[in-house]
C-alpha cells in the first residue's frame, strides 16, 4: 500500500515539475521573442513612420523592409549551407574513421586465423580484400621458404658438426697410436721412428684443421662485420697472397698465372676482401688437378672491377653451383679428403662481396672452374 502511495507521489511530482518546467521555459521563449528579439528585429528590418487617417487622426504604421529581409535570408540561407555541411563532413568522417578502424580490425583478424592455420587465403579474405589476401599468401609462401633454409641450413650445420666430431677420431687414434709406438720401442731404428713421427706430425696437422674448422662456425655465427674501406691496389694485394700461397702451390704442383690491368683499384676493405680472395684461392688450389694452372685475373670496366680465379679440376654440375655459396656446404667428394673444409669459405666470401655492393658467381664446365667477383669500380 504504501510502495503505491509513493509511486503515485513520484509521478504527480513528476506531472507538476513538468508543467512548471513548461511554463518557464514559454515565459522564457515569450520574453526573449517580444523582448530582445522583437527589438532587434523592429531596428534593422522594420520601418516605421506616421499617417494621417481619412478622420485626420494620425496613427504609426510599421512595415517591412524587403531589401533588408531578403538579405537577411540570404546570410542565414548561406549560414545553414555552411553549417549543413560542415555537420555532414564531420559526420562523414567519423563515419568514414569508424569504418576505417573497423575495417583494419577486421583484416588484422583475418590475418591473424590466416597465419596461424594452414587454411587457404580465399576461405578467409572476402573478394574485396583480394589484393591483400594475394599479397599475405605471397608472404605466406615466403616465410615458408625461409623457415624451410632455416631448417636445411640447421641440418646441414648439425650434420656437419657430426661429421666433424666422428673425422676427428681417426686423427686423434693415429697421433696416440704412434707416440705409443715411439714410447714403447726404445731402440727403434732412427729411419723408422722418423717415419713415425712423420706420420703423427701429420695426423696432428690434421687434427688442427677439424678444431679450427669448428672455430669458424662458431665466429660466422657471432661476428658482425664492420667495413673499414680505403682504396686498394689489387696488383699488389694479389701478388702479395700469391706469395703466401707458394709453400702450398708447390706441394700441389699448381702455378699461378697473375694478369691484372695496370692501375687496378677498389674502395673497399682491405682485410675483409683479403679473406674473400684467399678462400677463392684457396679453393682453387684444393680442387685443381694436380700439376695444372690456376690463373688469377683483374680487369677494370666503365663502372667495376671484376676479379676472376680460374682452376682445371673436375666439373662441378650446374645443380650444385648455387649451393656452393650456402652455408656449410661442402661437395660429397669433400669430405673423404683433406681438401672439405666447414663449407663456410664461399658463404663468407659472398657475404662480404655483398656488403660491399657487388656479387660474385661461379661457372664450371669441361673441366674448367671459374669464380668471379664483381665490386663497384675504385
Amino acid at each position: 500500500m504504501k510502495r503505491d502511495i509513493l509511486r503515485i507521489l513520484k509521478v504527480v511530482l513528476l506531472m507538476v515539475a513538468g508543467i512548471l518546467l513548461c511554463f518557464a521555459l514559454f515565459d522564457l521563449v515569450d520574453r526573449v521573442w517580444n523582448g530582445i528579439f522583437v527589438d532587434w528585429f523592429s531596428q534593422r528590418y522594420m520601418m516605421h513612420y506616421s499617417e494621417r487617417d481619412a478622420d485626420g487622426a494620425l496613427h504609426y504604421v510599421w512595415r517591412p523592409a524587403w531589401g533588408q529581409i531578403k538579405r537577411l535570408v540570404l546570410r542565414m540561407m548561406v549560414f545553414a549551407v555552411v553549417v549543413v555541411t560542415a555537420v555532414i563532413s564531420a559526420v562523414a568522417k567519423l563515419s568514414a574513421q569508424r569504418q576505417l578502424e573497423k575495417s583494419g580490425t577486421d583484416v588484422a583478424e583475418m590475418i591473424r586465423i590466416y597465419m596461424s592455420t594452414q587454411r587457404e587465403a580465399a576461405e578467409i579474405f572476402p573478394k574485396e580484400y583480394a589484393l591483400i589476401s594475394a599479397q599475405m599468401s605471397e608472404i605466406r609462401a615466403r616465410m615458408q621458404q625461409h623457415e624451410q633454409a632455416v631448417k636445411e641450413e640447421a641440418a646441414r650445420k648439425n650434420d656437419l658438426i657430426t661429421y666433424l666430431a666422428h673425422d676427428l677420431k681417426t686423427p686423434l687414434t693415429s697421433v696416440i697410436g704412434y707416440l705409443n709406438l715411439l714410447e714403447e720401442a726404445k731402440d727403434m731404428p732412427a729411419q723408422q721412428k722418423e717415419k713415425y713421427v712423420h706420420v703423427a706430425l701429420d695426423k696432428a696437422y690434421r687434427l688442427e684443421r677439424l678444431i679450427n674448422e669448428f672455430f669458424e662456425i662458431t665466429r660466422y655465427n657471432l661476428q658482425q662485420v664492420i667495413l673499414e674501406k680505403e682504396t686498394i691496389d689489387l696488383s699488389f694485394m694479389l701478388e702479395q697472397m700469391t706469395d703466401e700461397f707458394f709453400p702450398l702451390l708447390q706441394k700441389h704442383g699448381n702455378e699461378i698465372h697473375l694478369s691484372v690491368q695496370e692501375g687496378t683499384a677498389v674502395y673497399a676493405d682491405p682485410d675483409k676482401l683479403a679473406r674473400v680472395f684467399h678462400n677463392l684461392l684457396k679453393n682453387a688450389i684444393a680442387y685443381s688437378y694436380e700439376n695444372t694452372e690456376i690463373v688469377v685475373q683483374a680487369e677494370k670496366t666503365e663502372d667495376s672491377v671484376r676479379i676472376s680465379f680460374q682452376n682445371q679440376g673436375k666439373t662441378i654440375p650446374k645443380q650444385r653451383l648455387e649451393g656452393l655459396f650456402e652455408k656449410f656446404y661442402r661437395l660429397e667428394e669433400a669430405r673423404s679428403s683433406d681438401t672439405g673444409g666447414a663449407g663456410l669459405g664461399l658463404a663468407i666470401a659472398r657475404d662480404i662481396v655483398t656488403l660491399h655492393g657487388g656479387r660474385i658467381d661461379a661457372s664450371s664446365e669441361a673441366e674448367v672452374t671459374v669464380f668471379a667477383v664483381e665490386l663497384p669500380g675504385g
